[in-house]
């Protein structure tokens, strides 16, 4: 007899990461706010059941993001459909997931800082208060999406050297006006934004990059994290632009006054 699994997905804009105990798998991100059924379910049935289709899945807990709380039935019923012998399915929002990764039972300020951001007032059980993220357009600050944008503004508005400028053109093979039709009329605008933090990182040592990235994480703390009111509690974090730029997120919550606890690049061992 198979032994009985409990899958564990942990999911964002851009990628999601599954666990079964020890094993870890990749996909591409999931979320039901932003996708159809049918991609969502291209998703599961195209890159996730392949891997997992030997194995007798009991159990699933799926945390992500546009998993909001109207969304968590569907979010549900599209795992239903692609694993019908499951008998536990659950789903909730990925900032509960990072909560829980973060501090267990313990209270906390949690952020995700990854393509997008957020973040919320933990009690070691539930979610208590939370800042809106509303998305890169219109927030999301601290995010790899924001990060791209104002490196993007900086480096045409004549704040970096004509040397960056020069390297960062040569390199993507882009120039101003393919960057703004890939930004306003390609779909994903907000992950094509955030991949530029792989060209970001290299120049960290220039100062005025190091600077954006700074800024970056300070528009986050004063917009998002103050309005809690709770400067004594750590704030963690999960997500790859928390883990890469650690160094830039602790200065600017130094200077906010704030202390920095756990720092993870994916929830999902945590969560396991």
């Amino acid at each position: 007899m198979k032994k009985k699994l409990k899958l564990v997905a942990d999911s964002g804009s851009t990628k999601t990461d599954w666990a079964i105990g020890d094993l870890r798998l990749k996909t591409q991100g999931v979320n039901p706010f932003h996708q159809d059924d049918c991609t969502i379910l291209k998703i599961l049935t195209g890159e996730l059941l392949p891997q997992v289709s030997h194995l007798d899945i009991n159990e699933i807990c799926f945390y992500g993001s546009g998993v909001r709380p109207e969304l968590e039935d569907k979010m549900e019923h599209l795992l239903k459909q692609v694993f019908p012998k499951a008998a536990s399915i659950e789903a909730h929002g990925d900032l509960l997931g990072a909560a829980r990764a973060l501090f267990g039972s313990k209270e906390g300020i949690a952020c995700i800082l990854g393509t997008g951001s957020n973040s919320c007032l933990y009690d070691g059980r539930t979610i208590v208060k939370n800042t809106p993220a509303l998305g890169y357009i219109l927030g999301d600050e601290g995010s790899g999406a924001v990060l791209g944008r104002k490196f993007i503004n900086a480096l045409y508005k004549n704040r970096l050297s004509d040397l960056i400028k020069e390297e960062f053109e040569s390199t993507m093979g882009l120039t101003m006006s393919d960057i703004i039709s890939q930004v306003y009329r390609q779909p994903m605008a907000n992950r094509w934004l955030a991949s530029l933090s792989e060209f970001i990182i290299k120049h960290i040592e220039n100062e005025l990059v190091n600077d954006i990235v700074v800024e970056n994480f300070l528009d986050f703390i004063r917009i998002n994290i103050a309005p809690y009111n709770r400067p004594e509690l750590p704030i963690s974090a999960v997500g790859s632009i928390a883990y890469y730029y650690e160094t830039q997120l602790r200065e600017a919550a130094k200077k906010e006054g704030y202390a920095i606890g756990k720092i993870m690049r994916s929830p999902i061992d945590g969560l396991v």
